[in-house]
């Protein structure tokens, strides 16, 4: 639905880098390909906590579920997928916290902290989103 590339500290923490590279996507459309996940219940700078969904050989973190949207939307780990390179990001957020030492291309949204969807996404996206949550 679309492709967040997260500045905050938080995210840099759980991913031991600059940023983090999720791809939001409806649950239901997540094909695990071998065995089955270890769903790990994780605390989140929110305090509400998430649940990441770990390869059960390597332990790389594969999807996530925030709690502001349960389970039935996925937030996928670009990184971990076998073409991340189709999956450029659609946003920058949480500049306000990203490391000085890097530089953002030019052409893409960027926001100090979250956005409005509505105002941002897609209206395909948008309409997707919707179909999940209901």
């Amino acid at each position: 639905m679309f492709v967040n590339c997260c500045h905050c500290r938080w995210c840099q923490r759980e991913s031991g880098a600059a940023f983090a590279l999720n791809a939001w996507i409806e649950t239901d459309r997540i094909e695990v390909l071998r065995g089955a996940p270890d769903m790990v219940d994780t605390p989140s700078q929110s305090g509400a906590g998430q649940v990441f969904a770990r390869c059960p050989a390597c332990k790389v973190a594969l999807w996530s579920h925030y709690s502001s949207a349960g389970d039935k939307v996925a937030f996928v780990r670009v990184g971990s997928l076998d073409d991340p390179d189709s999956m450029p990001p659609d946003a920058h957020i949480w500049t306000s916290s990203k490391q000085p030492w890097l530089t953002l291309p030019p052409g893409l949204p960027v926001f100090d902290e979250f956005y409005n969807k509505k105002e941002t996404w897609p209206a395909e996206s948008l309409a997707r989103l919707k179909a999940a949550l209901s």
